[in-house]
């Protein structure tokens, strides 16, 4: 049987298991499935819904089996009615990214952005992060105008002014910090831990547990190789920017992957405590069809293994 696993650069862990073989020792058949290449979803109105692209590919043919991805997709996909369970999360990432303005503008502080233009990465961890800004600025999202800029797009456009704030991430922030001067507004360390985490349909956890732990063992003995090689680890990033005809630095993306927890982890109480407010907080909102329990994505047996096998992994 194929295997279909998705992948994309922003789960670092997965785009380089992609080019380092591991997981085809153990699934000889895998199918990597670029989400670059998957049609675009639909758009949706950036103040009103979330994109639930993550978790259509999850149950869609062709889409893929496994995915890893931010904090928002699997709180989009329990909220559509996907019947998906958590397989890991990482340790926190406190310094992949925070929520800038451009220095002297008047914007001081999260307060000051009400009727404001906010660039995000509408759908992912970005999302979750505004919102729980606001919310302890005691705002709310209709506060604001949200942007969708995706990834790259709103750096140029907090330069130029065509937004008041924006949510940066590295490797891409560090472009800005060289252009402008930045006032933060909030970093993520204050708001939540932000871990990259992994999910897959229930149906295929309980199907093929051999192989769902053999990716769990693969991403692990790659991510061990990024924690001692993270300049080699870069080289994969910065390669697949410029065969598609854009610019990257090496360096940039070396102190971006050293800035970040590797390695995967059963999936804990404060970890499903903060989906949880975020997800109450997505609902209240009106971004979420309906109110959800995350704990219903939770596989006992899943967390089991990833206890045992952290154990064994670590020195």
């Amino acid at each position: 049987m194929t295997i279909r696993v998705g992948y994309f650069p922003h789960n670092n862990s997965l785009f380089v298991l992609r080019h380092r073989g591991i997981l085809e020792r153990a699934l000889p058949d895998v199918e990597w499935v670029d989400l670059r290449t998957l049609p675009a979803p639909a758009p949706v109105d950036v103040k009103t819904a979330l994109p639930a692209q993550h978790s259509d590919y999850l149950f869609s043919d062709p889409g893929y089996d496994f995915i890893g991805t931010g904090f928002t997709p699997p709180i989009t996909a329990l909220a559509n009615d996907r019947d998906i369970v958590y397989v890991a999360v990482s340790g926190p990432r406190v310094e992949n990214g925070r929520l800038v303005t451009k220095a002297g503008n008047g914007i001081d502080s999260v307060a000051d952005l009400k009727g404001k233009r906010v660039g995000i990465a509408h759908g992912s961890w970005q999302t979750t992060l505004l919102l729980l800004a606001l919310d302890q600025a005691g705002l709310h999202w209709s506060d604001i105008e949200p942007v969708d800029t995706g990834v790259n797009e709103g750096g140029p456009l907090l330069l130029d002014g065509a937004l008041d704030a924006w949510i940066g991430a590295y490797p891409g922030l560090a472009a800005v910090e060289v252009a402008t001067t930045l006032h933060t507004l909030v970093d993520t360390e204050s708001i939540f831990s932000h871990p990259s985490l992994w999910f897959t349909r229930r149906d295929f956890a309980e199907s093929h547990p051999d192989a769902l732990r053999a990716i769990i063992d693969a991403l692990q003995e790659s991510d061990a190789w990024i924690t001692e090689n993270p300049r080699a680890a870069a080289q994969y990033f910065v390669d697949d920017i410029t065969s598609r005809g854009g610019t990257a630095s090496l360096d940039h993306w070396e102190a971006a992957l050293r800035g970040r927890p590797f390695g995967l982890n059963p999936v804990g109480p404060e970890f499903l405590a903060e989906q949880q407010r975020a997800a109450d907080l997505l609902a209240a909102n009106g971004l979420l069809p309906t109110r959800i329990q995350v704990a219903t994505a939770v596989d006992p047996a899943i967390n089991d293994y990833l206890a045992s096998s952290a154990a064994v992994l670590q020195p």
